[in-house]
């Protein structure tokens, strides 16, 4: 998934992320609701992972303007303040779930990817194809069988390609759903990793390149 992480603490905002792209998560970070709105703007994003205490753009806001938009994404809040009212009043605003500080990582991480699952049609934790198996709770893929060894952002690209079911899927696609903002958008980072991709998941070849489309499992 396409993550935003709001959070106006520093070092916060960066374990949040890190956690986050340990699971093949690819996440962006804004330090304040003004930056959040511009990359909301920009990107197109599956999970807001919100403070509600922002400075230049209060984090009740940012929640109001994305769920004015014409968008999928959903809102996880995050606030100091656990009372009742504080949680009701997120929620009224349009956030989609609320998680009081301080918080477990696996709990944000479990409720990041529900709130995923919303934003996108649903599928299985179980992606199979062709003979390839990939378990996306327990990141781990096999082939024929055989355990497949992948790095995150290869777990990632095959994600994606699983769930287009054998439709092509552009580099642009995948470069906007694996990568973080900072990819340069002229990189070869998608073809490389596909490359990687094939080299590991062995003979036959199993990604297929569409001339000008893009890649598909076959």
């Amino acid at each position: 998934m396409r993550i935003l992480v709001v959070e106006d603490e520093p070092l916060l905002a960066g374990a949040v992320a890190e956690w986050l792209r340990d699971e093949a998560h690819a996440v962006d970070i804004a330090l304040d609701g003004g930056s959040a709105l511009e990359r909301f703007g920009v990107n197109a994003y599956d999970v807001v992972v919100l403070d509600r205490d922002l400075p230049v753009v209060h984090g009740d806001e940012v929640c109001r303007e994305i769920a004015a938009a014409d968008s999928d994404a959903r809102v996880l809040m995050l606030t100091a303040a656990s009372e009742i009212d504080d949680r009701v009043a997120g929620l009224a605003i349009g956030a989609d779930d609320y998680l009081p500080k301080p918080f477990a990582f696996r709990e944000l991480s479990a409720r990041v990817n529900a709130l995923g699952r919303r934003s996108r049609p649903a599928v299985a934790p179980l992606l199979e194809r062709s003979g390839i198996r990939l378990d996306q709770h327990q990141r781990q893929v096999h082939r024929d069988g055989r355990y497949v060894p992948l790095s995150r952002k290869e777990f990632a690209v095959l994600t994606e390609l699983l769930r287009a079911d054998g439709a092509a899927v552009s580099a642009e696609q995948l470069l906007e759903k694996a990568w973080d903002e900072n990819a340069d958008p002229f990189t070869t980072a998608v073809r490389i990793t596909v490359h990687k991709l094939r080299r590991k998941l062995g003979e036959p070849p199993i990604v297929l390149t569409e001339p000008g489309v893009g890649y598909r499992i076959r």
